[in-house]
């Protein structure tokens, strides 16, 4: 079973991570060789695209080309793989909104094809096997450096809780106002008005809301909403998806509406620090309760009980905030370290791109990249 990947090309489908499922009936994939063009005419827009080296069955909603030519196919694989082929791809695509662009099969057929000369091919293909081959190593070492950046993260909130003197208490004591969103916000959402927290704007690791920003303007009849808005330091908690999600209310989104995939937890701020507990649900048992419950077994949604029913210290509330303080520097040290490093990646996957452009559109000479490094 044969897969295309933006960043790889085809692959077998088995060595990438692929949330798609393979059918039981194979007579609905299509069979390709080595050397087929396999397109993806959904996502070719985005580079979803490439020259198989390999024998194997592709999902019959891939558009498959057969070779009829001498060509070197490592060149046409960079070739139609390029950000300049990519847009376009983009531009033969027709659809009704983006993301379900579909390239039209009749303008794809006569799309002009590069072609230097076949000694020209094997030097390009050659050059940006060992180019790409370079910088590709560098992104997976930059990438393994932000998983042990995540551990130490993880370990450094652990450790602030690991061994702790203080009682647990059952997170029930400490609310004072606990609810979830109601459903129907889809109808009021606008381009102005107060924002409203859906379930992608919880973080995964941190305890800061971020995101893209949704808008709704509430009718004045609608009471309804007035229960769903959120205060300052309030917690919120994912309930039906990614659940292990915690975020603090604060700057911005205080007054905000939250969807109905999403509970709002209001804390008695005279005893517990919002922080504190919101760290305290980020441990890796915090995780565990969260996403596995005291009664085992992997949950799919949290009820409102399930969060009173949550475990947590129960320390002095100064003692709560010194380590609130002290898990804000340690983390915050940690993340620059990742932002810094994601940007780097970033800026690595950038020169790959603009080097395979610019070798197969002859904006670079090749062989002169292969004399000096030969000197």
């Amino acid at each position: 079973m044969l897969s295309v990947f933006r960043e790889y090309g085809v692959v077998a489908k088995e060595s990438r991570e692929n949330i798609n499922q393979t059918a039981e009936n194979r007579n609905i994939y299509q069979l390709v060789h080595p050397g087929w063009l396999v397109t993806n005419r959904m996502k070719a827009w985005q580079g979803s695209v490439g020259i198989s080296p390999l024998r194997g069955i592709v999902s019959g909603h891939y558009l498959c080309f057969a070779p009829k030519h001498d060509q070197d196919h490592r060149y046409l694989n960079w070739l139609f793989r390029s950000s300049v082929y990519a847009n376009g791809y983009a531009l033969l695509s027709r659809g009704v909104r983006v993301g379900q662009a579909e390239i039209d099969n009749d303008l794809y057929r006569v799309l002009p094809v590069l072609l230097p000369s076949l000694e020209e091919q094997h030097a390009i293909a050659d050059y940006l096997d060992r180019e790409t081959a370079k910088i590709d190593t560098l992104i997976e070492e930059q990438e393994r450096l932000i998983e042990i950046l995540q551990e130490r993260r993880q370990a450094v909130i652990d450790r602030a809780f690991e061994n702790a003197p203080w009682p647990t208490i059952q997170l029930r004591r400490e609310i004072e106002f606990l609810t979830s969103g109601s459903r129907g916000w889809g109808d009021y959402y606008s381009d102005y008005g107060e924002r409203f927290v859906r379930i992608g704007n919880l973080p995964r690791t941190t305890l800061q809301l971020r995101g893209d920003v949704q808008l709704v303007d509430i009718p004045d009849h609608v009471t309804e909403g007035a229960r769903t808005r959120v205060r300052e330091r309030d917690m919120l908690f994912s309930i039906t998806a990614y659940l292990g999600s915690v975020a603090v209310v604060e700057g911005d989104w205080v007054g905000a509406y939250v969807s109905q995939h999403v509970a709002l937890c209001r804390l008695k701020q005279s005893l517990v620090d919002a922080y504190f507990i919101g760290y305290s649900m980020l441990t890796t048992s915090g995780q565990h309760q969260l996403k596995e419950g005291a009664a085992g077994g992997t949950k799919v949604q949290l009820a409102l009980d399930d969060i009173c029913g949550l475990t947590v210290p129960l320390a002095p509330l100064d003692e709560q905030r010194r380590i609130v303080d002290h898990l804000d520097e340690e983390t915050t040290k940690i993340d620059t370290l990742i932002g810094e490093t994601e940007r780097f990646i970033e800026l690595s996957k950038e020169r790959r791109a603009t080097l395979i452009t610019a070798a197969v559109t002859g904006q670079i000479d090749v062989r002169d990249q292969v004399d000096q490094g030969a000197a």
